[in-house]
């Protein structure tokens, strides 16, 4: 399969995350399964006319596309023009190569939020009219149009995160190689459904902490982040902490709290990243599924039931209270 990689605008984070896939030979990765890399902006060699030439014979249809990947939002402006990013040496905008090369790939995917819903880049007043591939932040349209499908017949694959993790990506381009990937393997915002299954939470090292309501009240402190710190691993679609990153780290086992990257209008929450907007002392975001009632009556319970190793920890940053030594036998 030819894959074919463009940036938009952003800041090239998921390249650069991608490069830190767990393989000593990216391109031989790629080979391996059967995908040809035409073009990548900080990979390949070409540039230039070279990389003009390539564009201008899949157009033509000469050179067949299979997978087209593009990074970064579609930036709109001036006034719909797309003249705020012109392809160098064409004149031409990008997203006008975008909306081209996606008619003809055989399958379309958006790699980062940015490239999904817009992200960082529409961020503010957005005075790029930036937008995502096939959505403008939550609402379904971008780019491409609600109602677009590659030839293939899906959407857009929005392989959402700021930054992706690289196995996201590998994991949906080596599926797609192999056929195994249909509009089943989709959620319902278009994500790949093996990592957009799963929630932040799922792993987290700091969940002993979330079932006694024990929240952490600084950075540095162990406890869950949830209640004070911004933390919204319990809401957010993504397998951070089962899949972890460079084989050992997340976000929130790095002392960060999740700030749902996966997810649109992550870049604009209303409220400061680190704090947890609350009603009446409730945090608004609360776990998803969970009724407001339950979680109250879960919250008072499980307070009151903390056993003081877990109450003490949760505001430490090391623990002060090592787990007390028991037996497990029955008898």
């Amino acid at each position: 399969m030819n894959l074919l990689w463009l940036q938009s605008g952003g800041c090239g984070g998921c390249s650069m995350s991608l490069l830190n896939a767990d393989t000593h030979d990216f391109h031989a990765h790629l080979r391996d399964a059967g995908i040809d890399l035409l073009w990548h902006p900080s990979l390949s060699l070409e540039s230039g006319r070279d990389t003009i030439d390539l564009l201008e014979r899949i157009l033509s249809g000469e050179q067949a596309l299979d997978i087209l990947c593009v990074e970064g939002a579609l930036l709109r402006g001036p006034n719909g023009t797309g003249r705020f990013h012109v392809l160098a040496g064409t004149g031409v905008p990008m997203i006008d190569w975008v909306e081209k090369l996606a008619r003809v790939s055989h399958h379309v995917v958006a790699v980062g939020s940015c490239a999904a819903w817009g992200g960082i880049t529409a961020g503010g007043d957005n005075p790029t009219d930036a937008c995502g591939m096939q959505y403008d932040d939550d609402r379904a349209g971008g780019l491409l149009g609600e109602g677009f499908t590659s030839r293939s017949g899906l959407p857009v694959i929005n392989i959402a995160g700021c930054p992706t993790h690289p196995n996201w990506v590998l994991d949906a381009l080596m599926a797609l190689a192999a056929g195994q990937f249909d509009a089943d393997a989709l959620d319902a915002l278009g994500r790949p459904r093996a990592y957009a299954d799963q929630l932040v939470h799922h792993g987290c090292t700091r969940n002993e902490y979330y079932e006694f309501k024990a929240s952490a009240e600084k950075p540095s402190d162990l406890g869950c982040m949830m209640e004070h710190m911004g933390c919204k691993g319990t809401q957010v679609h993504a397998d951070c902490n089962i899949r972890l990153w460079n084989g050992e780290g997340s976000c929130t086992r790095g002392g960060y709290a999740c700030i749902a990257c996966t997810e649109p209008g992550f870049q604009e929450p209303g409220h400061p990243f680190h704090e947890t907007p609350k009603l009446a002392g409730i945090p608004i975001g609360l776990p998803t599924d969970m009724p407001k009632a339950w979680f109250v009556a879960l919250a008072s319970l499980s307070k009151s039931a903390t056993p003081k190793r877990v109450k003490q920890n949760a505001v430490a940053d090391h623990l002060v209270v090592k787990p007390a030594i028991r037996k497990t036998r029955l008898k």
